[in-house]
């Protein structure tokens, strides 16, 4: 009954694409098959698509259909492109299976321009049905321990993530929610629209407002986190 391809939230990518014109890099970050690197190339053909992928199915897939593949853990490596080169990074169901977000709100924003943008897609912690779990003493779908999932989100928690540690650094252009658990997609798609911070996923646009100099990075020992997060 419930349609997971809405879980990708693609008509948002794609609205966030052309609203992110004119850009000549994207850069997706944990690429899969490179669904939304084929949205960049449907809107410019001519900009360059970048895939950032370690599953060796994927790579080989990848190969002949974008720019470039790079294999590298964005968990513990630097991104190969100097500071401000890449116009859109994309994040489309990545940042819940890490732990290392300090260091990739830092790369991500030591390569964007002033004005570069930020796609984010999570799944949404504060979901219709995961408060209905909670409400039953189960736990939420999102960060299950048995999962490939470390970490869930909300949007006010994103949005206060990346503002605490960099003040005034993005600002949110854009929003919007997909799917809604447990209803097929001709009711989850309005749901999702009506209510989007209530939607199995949430969608975010943001875009970089200022110069930035590894404010990401210093917040953990600033914050004193006790916590061993690889800091470059």
């Amino acid at each position: 009954m419930i349609d997971r391809s809405l879980n990708y939230g693609r008509h948002h990518v794609r609205n966030f694409l052309i609203r992110s014109q004119p850009f000549q890099s994207v850069l997706d970050l944990g690429a899969g098959n490179g669904s939304d690197l084929s949205l960049a190339s449907e809107i410019n053909p001519t900009a360059s698509r970048i895939a950032i992928e370690v599953y060796p199915p994927n790579v080989e897939r990848l190969r002949g259909q974008v720019s470039a593949v790079i294999p590298i853990d964005i968990e513990h490596e630097a991104l190969p492109f100097a500071a401000g080169q890449i116009d859109v990074v994309i994040a489309n169901q990545v940042l819940e299976h890490t732990k290392e977000i300090f260091w990739i709100f830092h790369e991500v924003s030591r390569i964007l321009p002033e004005k570069g943008k930020f796609i984010i897609g999570v799944p949404n912690l504060a979901s219709l049905h995961n408060r209905l779990l909670l409400l039953l003493g189960h736990q939420p779908s999102p960060v299950k321990t048995a999962s490939a999932h470390v970490r869930g989100f909300t949007k006010p928690d994103l949005l206060h993530f990346v503002d605490s540690c960099f003040p005034g650094g993005y600002r949110l252009a854009g929003f919007g929610g997909s799917n809604f658990y447990p209803f097929p997609a001709p009711i989850a798609q309005p749901l999702a629209s009506l209510f989007p911070s209530m939607a199995w996923g949430i969608f975010l646009l943001l875009e970089k407002t200022r110069g930035y100099t590894d404010e990401f990075l210093r917040y953990p020992k600033v914050q004193q986190l006790e916590t061993n997060f690889f800091l470059g």
